[in-house]
């Protein structure tokens, strides 16, 4: 079993930065390929940025790119969500996925076995 633990959010103005962390326990982290989610409320869960198990493969949703950077440490079982350039509509629960199965991270929730308890974005105009 892991577990995941979010952290790192909070209520910051438009433009601003926030850098989120996921905490996993478990040894078999550096095997996971792991994602970010976010869900508004009324909202789908929708994907925003996934890295592969040994970080050298990234992929954002279009919403996110050039402003989201995800990263990870392997020796600290932590993986990272670097937010620039916040808007408004960034604001959401923020949540870390982790998937035990694929080396290579997917856009698609029910890939993801592992969740975290997500974490507050809010980003004020």
């Amino acid at each position: 079993q892991v577990q995941l633990v979010e952290s790192g959010g909070g209520l910051v103005q438009a433009g601003g930065s926030l850098r989120l962390s996921c905490a996993a326990s478990g040894r078999t982290f550096m095997n996971y390929a792991m994602g970010w989610f976010r869900q508004a409320p009324g909202k789908e869960r929708v994907f925003v940025a996934g890295i592969s198990s040994g970080g050298g493969s990234a992929s954002y949703a279009d919403s996110v790119k050039g402003r989201f950077t995800i990263s990870r440490d392997n020796a600290k079982n932590t993986v990272y969500l670097q937010m620039n350039s916040l808007k408004p509509e960034d604001t959401a629960v923020y949540l870390c996925a982790g998937d035990s199965r694929r080396l290579y991270s997917s856009s698609y929730a029910t890939y993801y076995d592992y969740w975290g308890q997500g974490t507050q974005v809010t980003v004020s105009s």
